[in-house]
């Protein structure tokens, strides 16, 4: 491959990457808000909740790239690509996400709780100090192997005419008619990109876990 080549193909990794980035980001918060409201069980929210995760977990990406792009002018919404795959991508992810950070609550010892609030903490000060290091901590790995997922799974908005790696990778093997260097050299960036996720998962452990002590 010459030059031009992997030009196209970094401007493809950088639309994959701030696409997922994005995603990732407002996904992770959206899924501990749903963790937070499940965990406080009110009766139709919860059920609304618990319906919104299952579907958002069944349904297809690729379906629901395609669904919010093509159904968004009849909805009234008129949602560009990259809106529409952002909003995509971070409703599948936010539904994993709030199941991890869900589990998460669950397995937290009450008794910490008790002991905290025995000691003069509020909720507020017993939740930033020594829950939520705790629950980072037991949630990063299920999060970041979410991450991975995602970004794997973000050819899907290739679909609705977004250039990503994966589209640049197909364009150039159907110009020069060698499809194998495009694909290894996106797969190395592909792999670049998750251990560069993973890194930042073992650097984060050690900080929530000294927060956590």
């Amino acid at each position: 491959m010459n030059g031009q080549a992997w030009l196209l193909l970094l401007e493809g990794a950088w639309t994959t990457l701030w696409i997922s980035g994005v995603s990732i980001a407002i996904g992770v918060l959206v899924g501990l808000g749903i963790a937070l409201l499940r965990m406080a069980r009110i009766p139709f929210l919860d059920q609304l909740l618990v319906t919104y995760v299952s579907l958002a977990r069944a349904t297809p990406l690729v379906t629901l790239v395609l669904f919010l792009f093509l159904a968004g002018p009849t909805l009234g919404l008129g949602l560009s690509r990259e809106t529409a795959a952002i909003l995509a991508l971070t409703l599948n992810t936010a539904a994993f996400n709030a199941e991890i950070w869900r589990s998460a609550f669950i397995s937290f010892s009450r008794e910490q709780k008790e002991a905290a609030l025995a000691c003069g903490m509020t909720n507020r000060l017993f939740f930033r100090r020594i829950m939520l290091p705790q629950m980072l901590t037991s949630s990063l790995p299920g999060l970041v192997n979410e991450m991975s997922f995602l970004i794997k799974s973000s050819p899907a908005i290739a679909v609705i005419g977004i250039v990503d790696l994966t589209r640049v990778t197909n364009r150039i093997s159907a110009v020069t008619y060698e499809p194998l260097p495009p694909i290894l050299a996106a797969g190395l960036l592909y792999m670049l990109i998750i251990g560069i996720l993973l890194r930042l998962q073992a650097i984060a452990e050690k900080k929530a876990s000294r927060l956590a002590m």
